[in-house]
């Protein structure tokens, strides 16, 4: 009813707005505060723009662009800006713009987009004099810099922003992109007292937008963290407050978060339905974290539930995300552009003491011969040097990259059997002198010759490939993991008993026949025999470990296959 009120008075003759320009302020006051109200004034503006002059036609065009990227309507907002920025002639308005399409860009991943337009917007910083529109520069450069995975970047520019908060600003949006930005560096615990802070800041700003993000962040911790009624008490305290802003990351990122939560304490059908919900969210086929944990929880329930066809599907579209997500192809020339942005902003904050040390160099210059002659000099010395360093650097790059291919094998990116054979060695050493604990797995994928035979080998390299991802989600990072040869793969499992190191390996098998591999049209079913040795009764030696290992395996094959086998006490084998 407010909502139509509202509208209605939209609907009313110019005579309404007393000022125009006092209207377009307070409308961009309440965009975070209160949209209802904003969209209704927004309305009201727009029934009346005829009479509006060209600056404040502008005004309206930045609050329509600023209103499509709320909504999730980028390429909308996208054109806004642009559009603002080049024909405006407003050097406020168009710093603002320029902070919401860095913003704009870095959502829809165009990432060398957005930092060639980062470079000039930090050089912008300089010449802006309005407070207001350098602190939402800075607050959009922080958010760009941190989307593109750049956290410590990003948590600068919002130290800079809360060292000089605008009158009329809090340090609300300091500290929520400070903690997104913490985040992101994987730093923050869902205790810090940064939330409390922060939230209450917000909510005393009446931003709900952004209360709202501090309060899906520490949620996502506790998620994270396997905390899930945590989560879902913080989630249902904020469910209302998200429904009514309508900013579309908020409700997808909640929906989400109460999927992976269900999933967690069990209650499958929850999850599955609150997944669905999330992946409907979308009208187009995007790539994004959002829909890759939904689709995730679909395909971990529908597992869980031995709906395979559906559980398969599901992974499909789980892998695509995760692969979307991961070889974003713009994302190869971040690297290049994030030492550029290191170097802007240094030069930003010492551009004072800069000059000074350029009038001292020019006041100890004997001459200006000299000064000539010395340039010359260091010219030629840093031509030199730096076809030296260059030489080394490319050498230098060159070894290393022959070290990596001579350690780990060219097909599956893991250990090679030499290199492997070595790591066994350094580990087992260690484990003897610190009298701990290790298991050796040998595994052997069952029938994969009928595999190349029926398939061809292309197939059968997919399939190793599979097999090796697999794997290598139930191993720890100290595990050392390596192909030996063909379709045989061993796994090295430090600080592990035999019963620990059989799970692991039981979790590898169960894994692999669970998951069968689709490509062009066909699914190809494996499985593997493995076989464990525990050095409690094989002892540290690699010679007698790996025998163990391999009569475990070849009693894992005579027992029919797809099954572990272990060596126990005496020499015995126990499947």
């Amino acid at each position: 009813m407010a909502f139509a009120c509202l509208l209605l008075m939209a609907g009313r003759t110019s005579s309404t707005i007393e000022s125009v320009d006092a209207y377009l302020t307070r409308a961009e006051d309440v965009r975070l505060t209160d949209h209802t109200r904003f969209a209704a004034m927004l309305a009201q503006i727009h029934a009346e723009k005829s009479s509006l002059t060209v600056a404040q036609q502008w005004r309206l065009r930045y609050l329509d662009a600023w209103e499509d990227q709320f909504t999730g309507q980028y390429a909308k907002a996208e054109a806004g800006y642009r559009d603002i920025i080049d024909r405006s002639g407003d050097s406020t308005l168009a710093a603002k713009s320029t902070g919401l399409l860095l913003s704009t860009l870095a959502a829809t991943r165009r990432y060398e987009d957005a930092f060639h337009l980062a470079k000039r917007a930090v050089v912008l910083l300089g010449e802006v004099r309005d407070p207001m529109a350098r602190y939402s520069l800075l607050a959009n450069l922080s958010q760009t810099l941190n989307f593109a995975g750049h956290p410590e970047i990003a948590l600068r520019y919002a130290r800079m922003m809360a060292d000089d908060v605008p009158p009329g600003e809090t340090t609300c949006r300091p500290i929520t992109l400070s903690l997104a930005a913490r985040y992101s560096t994987h730093t923050l615990k869902p205790t810090d007292p940064d939330f409390s802070r922060g939230i209450e800041a917000c909510t005393t700003a009446g931003q709900p937008v952004l209360a709202n993000a501090i309060w899906l962040t520490q949620s996502e911790l506790l998620v994270e963290a396997h905390e899930p009624q945590k989560a879902l008490a913080i989630l249902d305290q904020v469910a209302a407050s998200v429904r009514e802003t309508h900013y579309f990351p908020a409700n997808v990122s909640m929906t989400v978060q109460r999927a992976t939560a269900y999933q967690q304490l069990g209650r499958d059908d929850d999850a599955r339905q609150a997944a669905l919900a999330a992946v409907g969210m979308y009208e187009h086929a995007d790539t994004d974290e959002y829909q890759r944990d939904a689709y995730k929880v679909l395909y971990e329930v529908e597992k869980r539930a031995g709906n395979m066809a559906p559980a398969l599907s599901y992974y499909q579209k789980y892998a695509e995300q995760e692969r979307g997500y991961l070889n974003d192809v713009s994302a190869r020339a971040l690297a290049y552009e994030a030492v550029e942005q290191r170097t802007l902003v240094q030069k930003l904050e010492a551009e004072k003491l800069s000059r000074q040390n350029d009038l001292l160099e020019l006041e100890q210059a004997i001459t200006l011969k000299a000064v000539e002659t010395s340039r010359l000099y260091i010219a030629l010395l840093a031509a030199v040097l730096g076809s030296v360093v260059f030489w080394l650097f490319r050498v230098k790059r060159s070894q290393l990259r022959f070290r990596e291919l001579s350690h780990h094998d060219g097909l599956t990116g893991i250990y090679n059997h030499q290199h492997f054979m070595d790591e066994l060695e350094a580990v087992l050493n260690d484990m003897s002198h610190r009298q701990a604990p290790v298991c050796l797995v040998m595994l052997d994928l069952d029938h994969f010759k009928a595999v190349n035979d029926t398939y061809g080998h292309s197939i059968g390299d997919a399939v190793l490939r599979h097999v090796v991802g697999l794997c290598q989600q139930h191993l720890r990072p100290e595990d050392v993991f390596g192909r030996l040869g063909g379709e045989e793969f061993g796994v090295l499992l430090p600080g592990c008993d035999l019963a620990q190191g059989t799970a692991i390996a039981d979790a590898m098998r169960a894994s692999l026949a669970a998951s069968p591999v689709q490509i062009d049209g066909k699914v190809v079913s494996c499985s593997t025999s493995a076989g464990v040795a525990f050095s409690g009764t094989s002892g540290y030696d690699l010679k007698q470990l790996r025998r163990d290992a391999d009569t475990a395996l070849y009693g894992a094959k005579r027992s029919g296959r797809n099954r572990v086998v272990a060596v126990t006490t005496g020499g015995s084998l126990k499947a």
